[in-house]
This record gives structure tokens, sequence and C-alpha cells, in this order.
């Protein structure tokens, strides 16, 4: 069985309130995007119980107990005894990116053991199982467009699309870590609620929608700042960093020559 995670944007994204327990409270519409790796589960020939795991593409740089694929097996066959499994993982969506790839691979993991292994659970089900590996990765459960708040893992139906748009991602070679993001910004609560302003037309997000993580990292990683730029004067209708960077996206009407525009960046176009 084979499914292939996608990645996420955040169209924008508010850090509203410094818990008690260290988190931070946020606003944000986490929106699925078509960048995606490739996940195969077989069962396994070779072992009579547990997992063999093989990746590809991005080497993914961590112990075994700390690759959220096999931290999702893990947790699942605690409650749900599995049978011995070969797992397969080509890794495509980048790192350090803030397009939640990692969550996306967990997610899609517990998806497939659930389906493979006949398990029975439901969406809401599968998504607990998912909080207790990251924040964002029930959101991956659902893969729609969804309002989340809390430490971004509570959830709300949002009207929001972005059909018959382009959407083009860059992402440079940067490498922008979640905890040093969160260091450096000061909470503070939106005068507008980001639901009202995401209901604007894609023409008024501009300088509206914003990512409040933007300031500090675009002053640590200035190049991050030029791509914005760049993509603006490209045509794009609004711009803006993804998550915690270091990708930034761009929403366009019509399809962008930006073949050459940026050098050493991985580059991606999806139509919606």
């Amino acid at each position: 069985m084979i499914r292939f995670p996608n990645a996420k944007i955040n169209l924008g994204l508010n850090i509203t309130r410094r818990r008690p327990d260290g988190y931070h409270d946020i606003e944000t519409v986490f929106y699925p995007i078509g960048w995606k790796d490739a996940l195969e589960i077989v069962p396994s020939e070779r072992l009579e119980e547990g997992y063999n795991y093989q990746g590809s593409g991005l080497h993914i740089d961590c112990p075994p107990e700390k690759n959220l694929v096999l931290k999702a097996y893990t947790l699942l066959n605690k409650d749900f005894p599995l049978p011995p499994v070969d797992i397969y993982l080509h890794k495509v969506i980048p790192f350090g990116a803030g397009l939640g790839g990692g969550s996306s691979d967990a997610a899609s993991m517990l998806l497939l053991l659930n389906e493979w292994a006949n398990i029975g659970l439901t969406l809401d089900e599968l998504a607990i199982y998912a909080s207790k590996l990251g924040a964002d990765c029930s959101f991956f459960i659902y893969n729609k467009p969804l309002f989340a708040h809390g430490i971004g893992n509570l959830f709300e139906p949002v009207e929001v699309s972005l059909a018959g748009y382009y959407l083009v991602l860059v992402k440079p070679p940067v490498f922008v870590s979640t905890a040093e993001a969160y260091a450096a910004v000061n909470p503070t609560l939106p005068e507008v609620s980001l639901k009202e302003l995401l209901k604007m037309p894609v023409e008024e997000w501009k300088g509206r929608v914003v990512n409040d993580f933007e300031k500090s990292v675009i002053e640590r990683y200035p190049l991050i700042r030029e791509i914005k730029e760049q993509l603006y004067s490209t045509g794009a209708l609004y711009a803006s960093m993804s998550g915690s960077g270091s990708s930034v996206y761009a929403i366009f009407t019509q399809e962008p020559d930006i073949k050459y525009l940026f050098e050493g960046c991985e580059c991606f176009l999806d139509r919606h």
C-alpha cells in the first residue's frame, strides 16, 4: 500500500500568547499543497515482528526513535499489535521549510496502518493518535483547509479556497528551526481575526494577512526577504513565508515564468 504525503502552507500565522507550559498559542489556516513524499508499506517476509525501514531521497538526519514515521508505527503498535512490515519512504519535501513534511509522513503512516491492518479507527480517532506525534500532525489526517488555534492542534472548518490560482513555492538553502523562530517573537492579539481577513479577496491580503515569524526570521536571513520581493515584482497577488520558514510561497492569477529567478533554491509550481 502506498500514499503520497503532501506538504502544507500557512495562510497567515498569528502568535497570540506565550503559555505557562512554554508553548505558544497561535491562529493560522493550514492549507494542503501538492508537493509530496512517497510512503509505502508491504508485509515483511523477513521479519517475525516489528518493521524494517528504508529511506531514499532527502536524508533524514535523526536516530530511528525520532523518525516520525517510525514513531507512528510504534505508537499504533502499542494498542493494536501489528504484523511485521517493510516501510519505504522517499523524501522530497524539504526540511526546515515550514511545510510540515515530517508531520504529513507520520499522519500518512497512521492512515496506511489503519487501513492495511483493518484496525477500523475513524479519522477523529486517528487524529488523537496523530496529536501525540506533533501539534500539526492531526491536520494531515483530515488534509483539507482548516483554521488551527491552540498550539496548532485545535481545528475549525474554514471557507477558503485557492482554486483557479497558481501557487509558487521557493525554498532557499536556509534551515530555520522552529525553536529558533519562536524564541524571537513577541506574542500579540491581532486586531482582526484571521478568519475574517481570509474572507477578503486574495488581492486584498497583502499587508493584512501576516505571518508573525517573518520579521525576526527575515532579519536573520535576508535572502528570504529578497525572494518575497522578487515574487511580488513577478506579479504575485500575495506572498508570505510559510510557518516558521524558510520557504516562501506566492499566489498568482496566471502561470509565472520563474525558471531563472531563484538559482540555488528549490522551486515548486502548483495549479489549484
